[in-house]
């Protein structure tokens, strides 16, 4: 029988008090508040796109600038799916999505391999989209990418409007987390010849 691939994050510092609950097998059921109402929507769109259950609650310096909340909320994302995904016995373990919106396309590929990396390339046009700094796409990605152990790549191959880009983003790696988290059942173990990822 297949263990609930659920886990439960806090963290706190003298900048951000943060509470996450991800269910890696759920149905895309969110219930997000980090005071970052475009944030918030990115995030709603990855557990919706992902199939990922997400209770998220943020407090940050706000009153600073965004960049501590959702630098820490990658963070506390990244380490939730990693605890979620316990030793990975029989995951894919590989995921991809070259995913359109609108006059966008963007391709994110990830390995959950346990060596962390990050390879972003795509680039804004405009500072801010609502409250968010678009500058701190790559940090939340970079965080989470981290924290979570894995390999990520986010291309953009068609650039345009910047919430089309960054929504786009947060779909295909929604995506492509969502594969590389399925089970295999022709995977015996883990997918390594090293025998442990």
């Amino acid at each position: 029988m297949v263990q609930d691939r659920i886990a439960s994050v806090s963290r706190s510092t003298r900048e951000t008090q943060i509470e996450i609950t991800i269910n890696l097998d759920g149905s895309g059921q969110s219930e997000i508040s980090t005071g970052i109402g475009f944030f918030d929507h990115m995030l709603e769109g990855f557990a919706r796109h992902g199939f990922f259950d997400l209770k998220l609650q943020v407090r940050g310096d706000l009153e600073v600038d965004c960049h501590h909340s959702i630098e820490d909320t990658g963070i506390v994302l990244g380490t939730a799916i990693r605890q979620a995904l316990g030793d990975k016995r029989g995951i894919r373990r590989y995921g991809s999505c070259i995913l359109p919106m609108d006059e966008v396309l963007v391709l994110s590929a990830l390995d959950l391999s346990g060596r962390p990396y990050l390879q972003f390339d795509p680039v804004f046009s405009a500072p801010m989209v609502g409250q968010m700094d678009t500058e701190m796409v790559r940090e939340f990605f970079y965080a989470a990418s981290y924290a979570a152990m894995m390999n990520l790549h986010v291309k953009m191959l068609t650039p345009g409007n910047c919430h089309h880009m960054i929504e786009a983003i947060f779909k295909s790696f929604a995506k492509a987390l969502d594969q590389a988290v399925s089970y295999d059942s022709r995977i015996d173990g883990v997918l390594s010849t090293k025998g442990r990822i």
